[in-house]
């Protein structure tokens, strides 16, 4: 198998935010202190500096860019023929790339879930559930109501628990921001860490 390469790390920029810690990745990897090879899959443009730094903590990686795909304009996965264009559920989950069901230690799903039609989440979460292990982790970050632009930032790990981003470009989240209640409906078993930012996101921990 070919090794698998990330994107340079194009977001350094004057014009980027400057990288945070991210208390949600510091439980994290305290909770998976004793995991030695983690499974993990990136549904992200994966940057090469996160490659790296998963690959040195042992882990084994699966990539699949859910989000590059996701504008609203993308007519692959819309309906257009009624009055009201309808997105197509179906389509967009075979971008998920090939797992194993119960395989996945970690599920790094970014602004995913701020992305697709609230119509659509309940059947992504579960397809995604379904390829963690008991006590495995979707991790996603969410947007604040009052936090308009962003659908367009991309970002990658500066090490294990720092972030980093790429600028944003002010493209416009395309839906309602989603709510704690709904984070935890929409997770099987509700059981959800939520951690607060400066930067106008939450960071989400659904723990299977």
């Amino acid at each position: 198998m070919s090794p698998i390469k990330g994107h340079a790390d194009r977001g350094r920029s004057k014009d980027a935010p400057a990288p945070f810690t991210s208390r949600a990745l510091e439980w994290l990897w305290q909770y998976l202190r004793d995991d030695p090879q983690p499974h993990i899959l990136d549904c992200g443009p994966v940057f090469q500096s996160t490659l790296n730094i998963l690959l040195r903590r042992g882990s084994k990686i699966h990539v699949g860019d859910m989000l590059t795909p996701l504008p609203p304009d993308n007519p692959t996965f819309w309906a257009r023929e009624g009055k009201k264009p309808v997105f197509l559920t179906n389509e967009f989950l075979k971008t998920i790339p090939p797992v194993p069901v119960g395989s996945l230690t970690i599920i790094f799903g970014w602004h995913l879930l701020d992305l697709v039609p609230h119509e659509a989440l309940e059947a992504l979460v579960e397809r995604l559930s379904s390829f963690l292990r008991p006590g495995g982790v979707l991790y996603c970050m969410l947007r604040e109501p009052h936090l308009p632009t962003g659908a367009e930032i991309y970002w990658w790990m500066e090490s294990l628990t720092v972030l980093g981003s790429t600028a944003d470009t002010k493209r416009p989240f395309p839906y309602p921001a989603v709510t704690n209640r709904e984070v935890e409906r929409l997770v099987p078993g509700g059981n959800v860490k939520t951690f607060l930012t400066r930067t106008g996101r939450r960071e989400v921990l659904g723990i299977k």
